[in-house]
Protein backbone atom coordinates (compact mmCIF):
# COMPACT_ATOMS: atom_id res chain seq x y z
CA UNK A 1 0.00 0.00 0.00
CA UNK A 2 2.79 2.40 0.91
CA UNK A 3 4.63 1.76 -2.35
CA UNK A 4 1.55 2.50 -4.44
CA UNK A 5 0.90 5.71 -2.50
CA UNK A 6 4.53 6.68 -2.93
CA UNK A 7 4.22 6.22 -6.69
CA UNK A 8 1.02 8.26 -6.69
CA UNK A 9 2.61 11.10 -4.70
CA UNK A 10 5.97 11.00 -6.49
CA UNK A 11 5.56 14.46 -8.10
CA UNK A 12 5.51 15.98 -4.60
CA UNK A 13 8.16 13.71 -3.12
CA UNK A 14 10.75 14.05 -5.89
CA UNK A 15 11.44 17.67 -4.96
CA UNK A 16 12.36 16.72 -1.38
CA UNK A 17 14.08 13.38 -2.09
CA UNK A 18 17.09 14.88 -3.89
CA UNK A 19 20.34 15.73 -2.16
CA UNK A 20 22.56 14.10 0.42
CA UNK A 21 21.45 12.22 3.51
CA UNK A 22 21.20 14.42 6.58
CA UNK A 23 22.98 13.45 9.77
CA UNK A 24 20.57 15.46 11.94
CA UNK A 25 17.41 13.46 11.26
CA UNK A 26 15.32 12.54 14.31
CA UNK A 27 12.07 10.62 14.48
CA UNK A 28 10.51 13.59 16.27
CA UNK A 29 10.99 15.66 13.09
CA UNK A 30 8.67 13.30 11.23
CA UNK A 31 6.08 13.39 14.03
CA UNK A 32 6.22 17.18 14.19
CA UNK A 33 5.82 17.41 10.42
CA UNK A 34 2.72 15.21 10.50
CA UNK A 35 1.22 17.22 13.38
CA UNK A 36 1.98 20.51 11.64
CA UNK A 37 0.46 19.25 8.39
CA UNK A 38 -2.69 18.13 10.19
CA UNK A 39 -3.00 21.52 11.88
CA UNK A 40 -2.67 23.30 8.53
CA UNK A 41 -5.43 21.11 7.06
CA UNK A 42 -7.70 21.86 10.03
CA UNK A 43 -6.86 25.56 9.66
CA UNK A 44 -7.84 25.40 5.99
CA UNK A 45 -11.25 24.01 6.92
CA UNK A 46 -11.70 26.84 9.44
CA UNK A 47 -10.69 29.38 6.83
CA UNK A 48 -13.15 27.81 4.36
CA UNK A 49 -15.93 28.11 6.90
CA UNK A 50 -15.05 31.78 7.49
CA UNK A 51 -14.87 32.45 3.75
CA UNK A 52 -18.29 30.92 3.19
CA UNK A 53 -19.74 32.86 6.12
CA UNK A 54 -18.37 36.16 4.83
CA UNK A 55 -19.43 35.49 1.25
CA UNK A 56 -16.22 36.81 -0.28
CA UNK A 57 -14.24 34.93 -2.89
CA UNK A 58 -10.94 36.37 -1.68
CA UNK A 59 -11.25 34.31 1.48
CA UNK A 60 -10.52 31.14 -0.46
CA UNK A 61 -6.88 32.10 -1.10
CA UNK A 62 -5.87 31.15 2.47
CA UNK A 63 -7.90 27.96 2.13
CA UNK A 64 -5.89 26.87 -0.91
CA UNK A 65 -2.55 27.89 0.63
CA UNK A 66 -3.13 26.24 4.02
CA UNK A 67 -4.59 23.09 2.48
CA UNK A 68 -1.71 22.80 0.00
CA UNK A 69 0.91 23.23 2.72
CA UNK A 70 -0.86 20.75 4.96
CA UNK A 71 -1.14 18.10 2.28
CA UNK A 72 2.52 18.44 1.28
CA UNK A 73 3.61 18.21 4.93
CA UNK A 74 1.51 15.10 5.55
CA UNK A 75 2.70 13.44 2.34
CA UNK A 76 6.37 14.08 3.13
CA UNK A 77 5.87 13.15 6.79
CA UNK A 78 4.21 9.83 6.07
CA UNK A 79 5.71 8.69 2.76
CA UNK A 80 9.02 10.57 2.49
CA UNK A 81 12.44 9.30 3.41
CA UNK A 82 14.53 10.70 6.24
CA UNK A 83 16.31 12.83 3.61
CA UNK A 84 12.99 14.40 2.57
CA UNK A 85 11.98 15.13 6.15
CA UNK A 86 15.35 16.70 6.89
CA UNK A 87 15.17 18.79 3.72
CA UNK A 88 11.72 20.16 4.51
CA UNK A 89 12.93 21.21 7.99
CA UNK A 90 16.13 22.63 6.52
CA UNK A 91 18.47 20.67 8.78
CA UNK A 92 21.94 20.05 7.42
Amino acid sequence: MKSSLTKLCWPVLKFFETGIESANYKKSHRVALNVLGSLFIILSFGAAWAAIASGGLGGFIPVVVFFGLGVVAVIVGTLGSSRAVSKIWGTK
